[in-house]
């Protein structure tokens, strides 16, 4: 019994032996079913990194560059859509402006009201005539003379240096007579014409009592006695971009630039 179980032993230690040596050898090293897994295993991890390495991180890279393009077109973009909503917000601004432009020089007198004037004056002064009895004071234009030169640059500062060569102005002397209330309410309207008028060297004188005539018959004047009023009307007007110009290059011509010491 004890020898048939050494041969047994002895028998499967050759068995192993024999099955070791059907595994290939190289350099001496033997690769069991245990030793190839785990030189697999290496040779998995070492493509991995060649993988990431080579393939994946160019890759990746790529991505990171078109996320920053692609940021960049968007903040591009952002600027230009806040600038078309710019350029919205500017027109509207100039438009605005225009439309106050014109309304400012609505208040301005032009070429056309000063044509006008004269009538327009005139319907303010006997505007109330009408209403009033025959041997009551009534309002009269007396005088209405235009200065002999049309229109003048304003250059002295009298409407403010800010304005000097850049408006001018039409100047018309005027006398009228009436009661001072009368003359206060003439006075009130011109204010409200539409355009902007200035009075200058006002100056008003009591009338001498007057004796009417109507019918034959004299008859006093009733009520408030008359007073004569006389007054320089100046109408401004803004000078036109050409004039403006043309304003510049004559001062400049009457105060030339001194020449610089060399």
């Amino acid at each position: 019994m004890t020898l048939s179980e050494d041969f047994n032993f002895e028998g499967g230690e050759f068995e192993e032996a024999g099955a070791a040596s059907s595994y290939p050898v190289v350099f001496g090293i033997t690769f069991t079913p245990q030793i190839s897994g785990i030189l697999l295993g290496l040779l998995g991890i070492g493509g991995s990194a060649y993988m990431v390495m080579n393939m994946v991180m160019p890759a990746w890279e790529t991505f990171q560059q078109q996320q920053v393009k692609e940021t960049e077109l968007k903040g591009q973009i952002e600027q230009k859509q806040a600038s078309i909503n710019q350029i919205g917000k500017v027109k509207q601004d100039l438009a605005e402006a225009k439309i106050q432009k014109a309304q400012v020089l609505g208040l301005f007198s032009n070429e056309k009201t000063l044509d006008t004037l004269l009538l327009d004056l005139n319907r303010l002064v006997e505007s109330g005539n009408d209403l009033l009895p025959a041997n009551a004071v009534k309002a009269k234009m007396k005088k209405f003379t235009p200065d002999a030169q049309r229109t003048e640059l304003v250059t002295d500062g009298t409407l403010g240096v800010a304005v000097n060569g850049k408006l001018k102005r039409a100047k018309v002397n005027i006398e009228i007579s009436g009661t001072y209330k009368q003359t206060q309410a003439i006075l009130r309207n011109i204010e409200r014409l539409q355009p902007l008028l200035l009075v200058k060297e006002y100056q008003s004188t009591i009338q001498p009592e007057e004796v009417l005539e109507i019918a034959g018959k004299k008859i006093r004047r009733t009520g408030d006695a008359p007073i004569t009023t006389s007054f320089q009307l100046q109408a401004l007007m803004p000078l036109s971009p050409e004039e403006i110009a043309a304003a510049a290059q004559a001062a400049a011509a009457a105060n030339p630039a001194p020449a610089e010491k060399k």
